[in-house]
């Protein structure tokens, strides 16, 4: 694997503990015990997820900022940080797996636990790589994102990292344990944290909590105790409780990062083609148009139909308003289900292509969206699915493949979270995306920082990017 290019320098790691000045607002007495859901253990062996934030300083007349940062932004984004975690009190916890428990559990005290930041610096071109007009290997995030540390006995549920670009500006890289929260619940944290900053606010009442109150989880099938076990079946079971996570390969040599654009414009050209040239009628959202021109574009950049007759694209659904009883947009926790879909791959390449691709994903989302309680259909199975298609990943290690399945696609984040709001007193962020997605064959997307189309990243080969960037590009001529 080829050597990040950024270099920086640690300059502090300390913790970060809740704010002693009041108690979480929590919907029980602030139990220092928060169970996991069959919407979380899936997640349980996953690796972090880890996502990362540009901020440009919003004055450049000086020469030095390096003081200003650590006298005003470091402390500020301390205190603030310190006062959004008392209401996110699990996050300063440790995911464990007692012998007295069937499934995991976080642990935290707010009194004695707290958060791990790291303080850094670095002299590595800003501009470059908060940028979106060129390629960057794929490792040059890396050093700035901190270790979550996981044992196979404990996992915390957080890390943060600041680093100091000298004179330019700074980046927020988070690690986070994916059984712990969804990519709802990282922007609930995000944003309150930001909202805290920006304001200098202790007073905090008319903010939206989260709420953990796990009865609004309703499980009459015993999916908790359906996923424990295929767990603690899995590697030297039957009563393997590890929490460690499953490893994968490095990220293979001549991989880059590549950021592309789909504006509203975009968007509605390529619904508007699709309409013209198709009698059905195809669920055209921007999400599944999004996805759907995606997923061609990857199949011709990577030619998947010369050694694959079937491709897949893997995408999650917020399951909150879809469920039998619906539940509250501010829960903390994961509350999303997987779905996979599979075309053709030879037909997603042809003239019929992008038709093909939004005609399998939309089905797939009218099916959930027309019936409360249908996302959970098949369900029982999540966790040996995550098993299989993680195995199929050409970066993973330590489980058996199958060759002869589909390569899966996986879509990761929503332009839905609005990551590009979360201004800490300093304005929106320049850049921000999902470092992990170097791991798999996933992509992100949010929205873009103008908020007028989707943002896209994801990780390939340098000549597949190339190939994908000139695909992406003549399909919306």
């Amino acid at each position: 694997m080829e050597q990040s290019k950024t270099v920086v320098k640690i300059v502090q790691v300390c913790k970060v503990a809740p704010s002693p000045t009041a108690t979480a607002t929590t919907t029980t007495d602030s139990p220092n015990i928060l169970p996991l859901t069959f919407f979380d253990i899936p997640w349980l062996r996953f690796p972090p997820v880890q996502r990362l934030f540009f901020y440009e300083f919003p004055n450049q007349n000086t020469t030095n900022t390096t003081p200003f940062f650590h006298s005003d932004i470091l402390p500020r984004l301390k205190d603030s940080l310190s006062l959004t975690l008392k209401h996110f009190l699990p996050l300063v916890g440790n995911l464990t797996w007692p012998q007295t428990s069937y499934k995991p559990i976080f642990v935290y005290d707010e009194r004695s636990d707290a958060v791990s930041l790291t303080v850094a610096e670095t002299d590595v071109d800003f501009y470059r790589l908060s940028g979106t007009n060129e390629f960057l290997e794929a490792t040059e995030y890396h050093p700035l994102i901190p270790n979550l540390e996981v044992s196979h006995e404990r996992a915390a549920a957080l890390a943060l990292q600041i680093t100091l670009f000298r004179n330019c500006g700074f980046s927020i890289g988070m690690s986070m344990h994916h059984a712990a929260l969804d990519g709802k619940s990282v922007q609930l944290f995000v944003k309150t944290w930001a909202d805290m900053c920006r304001s200098r606010d202790c007073d905090d009442d008319d903010r939206s909590k989260p709420l953990y109150d796990r009865t609004v989880i309703k499980d009459p099938m015993g999916l908790d105790s359906i996923f424990a076990k295929q767990l603690r079946d899995l590697d030297n079971g039957p009563d393997n409780r590890s929490l460690m996570p499953w490893s994968f390969k490095q990220v293979p040599s001549g991989s880059v990062r590549g950021t592309f654009q789909l504006t509203r414009v975009n968007i509605e050209k390529l619904k508007q083609n699709l309409m013209t040239n198709n009698i059905e009628q195809l669920h055209l959202s921007t999400f599944s148009v999004t996805c759907a021109y995606i997923w061609v574009c990857l199949n011709k950049a990577e030619e998947i139909y010369l050694s694959s007759q079937i491709s897949a694209l893997g995408f999650t659904v917020d399951s909150r308003s879809h469920l039998v009883d619906p539940v509250p947009e501010t829960y903390f926790g994961n509350c999303y289900v997987g779905k996979v879909v599979f075309a053709d791959a030879k037909r997603l390449v042809g003239k019929e292509g992008l038709a093909v691709a939004v005609k399998v994903i939309g089905e797939s989302i009218s099916s959930f969206e027309s019936i409360k309680g249908s996302v959970l259909n098949g369900a029982e199975n999540l966790v040996s699915s995550f098993i299989e298609s993680f195995s199929r990943s050409e970066y993973s290690e330590g489980i058996a493949t199958t060759p002869s399945r589909p390569i899966v696609y996986y879509i990761a984040g929503s332009p839905g979270f609005e990551v590009y709001s979360s201004d800490f007193g300093w304005g929106r962020p320049r850049k921000t995306d999902v470092v992990s997605i170097d791991r798999a064959r996933a992509v992100s997307l949010s929205e873009t920082r103008e908020g007028d189309g989707v943002e896209v990243e994801l990780v390939l080969k340098t000549q597949q990017m190339e190939a994908f960037a000139s695909f992406f590009a003549q399909g919306l001529e």
